[in-house]
């Protein structure tokens, strides 16, 4: 779309060819907003956001005990792959313990509820700023976030709940044969902070890809700066991993292999999605690599 084009079209010239026509849907109807417009829509957004939330959260406090013994089935699968002695139970140390502790598992499950409405509501904030052709994205933009957050969560729940709750469990017992018992007493508040922390974790990590094939589409990134950029990927995505899980070694590696394979295929994503890099990245890229390979 040259300028000559994007003058006809704004001009009305009678000589407007059909590319410059296509330059016309390019630019859309959408006027060039001011700060405080950006801000007042920027309310709307949350405002909205927050009432469907909210709403969400009300349904998932009438269904509190279905998802409470979902996010528990790990939990008293881990007891008794420990042969603790007893049931599987969660405690609670006030009268209002119990009730806070159901308040954050309705808004754990508003969260799930309302995401796609809260994805929606983040591409319309940033519609404005698109392209007529980019604009089209935003039903397989909020379908993908969706099931990208929602799965993510899935995924933490199947494979990393298990692990954790069962390295943390093995710590009961005896110690020194006929000492000191060592007895889990699990507070439900504190159970399901630490399931929301993973939930929350895992539904964020899970939309590396969408993000970086929206940067790249946009053309802030590139697939040859997100190469240049993987080792210091792999090593954040270990730091986050372990402020995220539990110290044992094999959650943090449930966490962070996920988080690299993701980083993989989003390269792949930006390479057949997204801008190509210029010549002048190109060379950048070859010459920072070749100066790898010298010192290596």
């Amino acid at each position: 779309m040259s300028q000559e084009q994007v003058a006809a079209v704004k001009n009305g010239s009678p000589g407007a060819t059909d590319a410059s026509k296509g330059a016309e849907e390019e630019l859309g109807e959408d006027k060039p907003m001011s700060f405080w417009e950006h801000l007042d829509e920027l309310r709307k957004r949350l405002v909205r956001s927050v009432l469907v939330f909210f709403a969400a959260c009300l349904v998932g406090w009438e269904v509190r005990e279905e998802l409470l013994h979902f996010l528990t089935i790990p939990f008293v699968q881990a007891w008794r792959e420990q042969n603790l002695p007893g049931n599987p139970s969660l405690h609670f140390g006030a009268p209002a313990a119990a009730f806070v502790a159901y308040f954050k598992l309705s808004m754990i499950g508003g969260a799930a509820m309302a995401s796609p409405f809260i994805f929606y509501q983040l591409w319309a904030f940033v519609a404005p700023g698109l392209y007529a052709r980019e604009k089209r994205y935003v039903i397989p933009f909020v379908l993908f976030s969706t099931l990208l957050f929602v799965g993510g969560g899935l995924f933490g729940w199947r494979a990393a709940f298990p692990i954790s709750f069962g390295y943390f469990l093995s710590l009961a017992g005896t110690v020194g044969g006929d000492g000191v018992t060592i007895t889990p007493t699990v507070m439900m508040g504190d159970y399901l902070d630490f399931v929301a922390q993973l939930l929350l974790g895992f539904g964020i990590i899970f939309e590396i890809p969408l993000i970086v094939l929206f940067l790249s589409i946009a053309g802030i990134v590139n697939y040859l700066q997100l190469i240049l950029f993987g080792r210091w990927f792999v090593f954040g995505a270990f730091v986050l991993a372990a402020i995220l899980t539990p110290p044992d070694v094999t959650s943090q590696l449930v966490m962070a292999v996920p988080m690299c394979v993701l980083y993989v295929l989003s390269i792949g994503l930006a390479y057949m999605f997204g801008k190509p890099p210029t010549d002048a990245q190109r060379a950048a890229y070859k010459s920072r690599k070749s100066k790898e390979v010298s010192k290596g």
